[in-house]
């Protein structure tokens, strides 16, 4: 018997029907030898990376955001990534990382996602091929508590550069609303923060420390089924800061396509290569639902809030 979802769970799923729909909109690029940009531009493409990396142009996106497979031994939908030593994890990233920054613009920027368990190995390939600026730690909500370790709560994600002279970052488009507790004021007016019918809040710059991200789950209009899905909102981070609007941002590892649903939806282009099938047709269906719906929970009003403020959940 098939089991049904409750009304509220909207995760996205696929019908049959949308997965011929959707799977005709997919790109594929087996035995292309000279790949343009014209050929791949907000594009979700179904190749292996390793299959077509070295044939995609040159210097082509302003940012890049990877998210691969961690060292950890793990099932993608078909797919089994096995665990292995360090030794043999650093070759696997030695093997395509710097064929991936190849295609990075001299003035663009990088972020390479991991957990602690790979994140020295993701320090050292960054410092081999890029200039390293920054190690966000990012505090999931979500993770199995542990009887005799402590419970793995955090991830790590590298920002580095081509250029330590040249690149691009918007500090203004990713500050923080957050609520003032006690607030200051200097001459009965407030300093610093602003009064709102809301509550009280200060505009704050962004550290690299991230607190405010929610994993997806089932009530999450951006929810899939996808084991190692990236939150919308902290991609959103990335691409404001990262990428100049209309800009090109590229996820070599897509995934269920959250790097190319967020780009679309602040007006960006994007470039996303995943070797899943089922996963392209996810983010096919997910773009396609952002053409109605650009919403991003946690971020209106050109801020982000912080988590559990009322206008943040409205969002």
């Amino acid at each position: 018997m098939k089991k049904e979802r409750a009304k509220r769970n909207k995760t996205v799923a696929l019908t049959d029907w949308e997965y011929v729909y959707f799977s005709k909109k997919i790109c594929n690029l087996k035995g292309y030898d000279n790949i343009k940009i014209e050929d791949i531009l907000n594009k979700t493409i179904n190749n292996d990376l390793f299959d077509i990396v070295d044939c995609l142009p040159k210097r082509f996106a302003d940012l890049i955001i990877i998210d691969p497979p961690y060292n950890l031994t793990k099932e993608f939908n078909g797919f089994r990534f096995k665990s292995t030593s360090y030794d043999k994890y650093l070759d696997y990233l030695r093997s395509w990382f710097p064929r991936v920054v190849s295609l990075l613009k001299s003035n663009g920027s990088l972020y390479l996602c991991g957990d602690w368990r790979c994140t020295s190995a993701l320090q050292q390939v960054m410092n081999e091929n890029l200039a390293v600026l920054n190690r966000i730690t990012w505090q999931r909500e979500k993770g199995r508590g542990a009887s005799r370790n402590w419970k793995n709560a955090m991830e790590d994600i590298w920002f580095g550069v081509n250029s330590a002279s040249d690149y691009y970052f918007d500090v203004e488009s990713v500050k923080q609303k957050r609520k003032v507790i006690a607030p200051y004021r200097e001459n009965g007016k407030p300093k610093g923060w602003e009064e709102t019918a809301a509550g009280n809040f200060r505009l704050t710059y962004p550290s690299n420390f991230w607190d405010d991200i929610s994993i997806p789950y089932w009530s999450m209009p951006e929810n899939t089924e996808h084991p190692a899905q990236k939150p919308e909102k902290l991609i959103a981070k990335l691409i404001l800061a990262s990428c100049p609007e209309h800009g090109t941002v590229f996820d070599p590892f897509l995934g269920s396509g959250t790097t190319s649903v967020v780009a679309k939806k602040l007006n960006r282009q994007y470039v996303g290569i995943e070797m899943n099938r089922e996963y392209c047709c996810w983010a096919e269906k997910r773009l396609q639902l952002a053409d109605a719906n650009r919403n991003i929970q946690g971020y209106s009003d050109g801020v982000f809030w912080e988590r559990n403020t009322a206008i943040a959940r409205k969002s």
